[in-house]
């Protein structure tokens, strides 16, 4: 347990790091500057690979041999992508997505 000013430490050093990571890129980035070629490479690759980590960290631990084979986890993938595909909306894919999911594994799949 942490005590009082531990926690106001804490909550200061937290602080200070979130505004740091907000400010920093316009701060080095300011409008008169060019945005080095290795920035860009990262805005367009970072998005996908941090989706692909999510989707692999997510499938983990599921049993295709056994239990329900995975099935609400492709469901739910199928609805994620074909709500994409669809709307070419990322929240809403992926919403549709973890709302089929809970509802499969509270309900049907239980």
């Amino acid at each position: 347990m942490q005590t009082g000013e531990q926690m106001t430490i804490t909550i200061i050093v937290v602080v200070i790091a979130t505004v740091l990571t907000r400010f920093l890129p316009y701060i080095l980035f300011s409008r008169g500057r060019e945005t080095p070629p290795f920035v860009k490479y990262l805005g367009r690759v970072l998005a996908p690979a941090v989706f692909g980590l999510l989707v692999v960290y997510c499938l983990r631990n599921v049993n295709m041999t056994g239990g329900n084979y995975g099935l609400p986890e492709i469901l739910s993938i199928a609805v994620v992508i074909i709500t994409f595909l669809w709307k070419r909306q990322m929240l809403i894919s992926m919403a549709s997505g973890t709302i089929l999911y809970m509802i499969l594994v509270q309900t049907i799949f239980s």
